[in-house]
């Protein structure tokens, strides 16, 4: 069965920037990519198209022909790469759960802002809980100019054995070539004595089960938030800035740090500010 990555089109820069990213990991890594364009703006706009040729709204060979333009365009940079596209009518976040449920998909990858962004999938609780259901992990790509890179990998950590299935749906999808680097938020002002020790134990486990040797961590602490007044998401910030990751691991639980930051009301934060690619996953244990 052959790898593959499903992309949601807009055809605007941030959808692009998505494409552009993909094309790169699918060159290194050998994956298929879907190009999926759902035409939300009216129903059965495409449906209408295939089955009455009288009813063709002057969009659906629009659409056509921008993916056709998008399709050349990176082919050009990576001619062995297999595109499929697919149109369909409807809901975005319905048409993007239905399709991830019908392949064995290694990620959705998607631009962070346009109609297909990350603040936009996550606007609303529904909307929130297709996000936080879908198996397929979710690779957000903001829009930046950054030169594509994968040697420094942040892992957002509580010492839980579902972050190391995290850890490995991201080797899927990026190999494991790179340095890891494990974060965890002191928020229980825990002593650092006791969280090294957790570290020791769990560094051990990542290398047995995944492979990787190469892996250092950080410790935000209690103090820290009170000295400075940051909150999870500015905290997060810092490191990302100070250990120059270039993405960040980040669990799909109700009880994770996400839902917080839901209620924190500061998504656009974390799908603007962090300029970095973030891989959304379901762990495995709660």
């Amino acid at each position: 069965m052959s790898n593959k990555i499903l992309i949601p089109v807009d055809f605007s820069i941030h959808s692009d920037k998505a494409v552009e990213y993909a094309v790169k990991l699918a060159d290194k890594n050998d994956f298929q990519i879907d190009l999926l364009h759902v035409f939300t703006d009216h129903s059965n706009i495409y449906q209408n198209a295939i089955e009455d040729p009288s009813l063709v709204d002057p969009r659906v060979p629009e659409a056509k022909k921008q993916m056709d333009s998008l399709i050349e365009k990176f082919h050009n940079d990576a001619p062995t790469i297999q595109f499929n596209v697919l149109y369909t009518d409807g809901n975005l976040y319905d048409e993007v759960s239905k399709f991830a449920s019908q392949e064995a998909y290694n990620a959705i990858v998607m631009g962070t802002k346009g109609a297909f962004g990350l603040d936009a999938l996550l606007i609303g609780s529904n909307m929130f809980d297709v996000f936080l259901n879908t198996k397929v992990p979710v690779l957000a790509v903001p829009y930046s100019e950054k030169k594509y890179n994968v040697d420094k990998v942040g892992l957002l950590c509580n010492f839980k054995y579902g972050e190391i299935d995290v850890l490995k749906q991201a080797i899927k999808v990026y190999g494991k070539d790179f340095e890891l680097v494990l974060i965890h938020i002191n928020t229980s002002n825990e002593s650092i004595h006791n969280i090294d020790k957790s570290f020791d134990v769990f560094i051990e486990k990542i290398i047995e089960e995944t492979g990787i040797e190469d892996i250092s961590y950080v410790i935000k602490s209690q103090t820290f938030f009170v000295q400075y007044k940051e909150d999870i998401s500015s905290a997060i910030d810092t490191v990302i800035s100070d250990e120059l990751l270039d993405v960040l691991l980040v669990t799909k639980s109700k009880k994770s740090f996400l839902r917080k930051i839901i209620e924190e009301n500061i998504v656009r934060r974390m799908a603007y500010q962090i300029q970095i690619p973030k891989f959304f996953a379901k762990r495995t244990e709660a």
